[in-house]
């Protein structure tokens, strides 16, 4: 395949990759946690990239188009650490414990909590959060970028 193609076929994967979330947030009424917002950037960026690159061919853009996915995959990685309960999360995207506070510092609690924690899986497929499904369709984007880099 030629490089035209494969910058084709990762910004579609991007774009897809958007348009999937957007479609679960506004019609399917699934709000997306601090970290969820975090993957769409790498996109966004990807899609930047990949759109100059298909204007001015680029091997630097094409790799940087690359690095944006693959940050998407990353933080996808650390939402669904999050998620399973392997590692804690950020203070500021992870439903704090009130166990052990008084009713005074579990209001407080409750009070800054964020909207939607990041700790909490709103829906699954076959066992996998969309975090998980991020992890790897955003390694594939990014190896199509690669990819695009390496043709001609």
């Amino acid at each position: 395949m030629t490089r035209r193609t494969y910058t084709l076929l990762a910004l579609a994967g991007s774009a897809g990759l958007l348009l999937g979330a957007l479609y679960f947030q506004y019609f399917r009424g699934l709000l997306p946690c601090q970290m969820c917002y975090w993957q769409r950037y790498g996109h966004f960026a990807a899609l930047g990239f990949g759109a100059v690159a298909l204007v001015i061919p680029s091997r630097i853009l094409l790799g940087l188009g690359a690095l944006s996915a693959l940050s998407s995959s990353l933080v996808g990685i650390f939402h669904s650490g999050v998620e399973r309960k392997w590692w804690d999360g950020l203070q500021s995207c992870t439903a704090p414990s009130i166990e052990t506070l008084t009713p005074q510092e579990a209001l407080d609690a409750i009070m800054n909590a964020p909207m939607v924690p990041c700790d909490q899986i709103p829906w699954e497929l076959f066992g996998l959060s969309m975090a998980n499904y991020n992890v790897f369709a955003s390694a594939a984007i990014a190896g199509l970028f690669v990819l695009a880099a390496k043709a001609r």
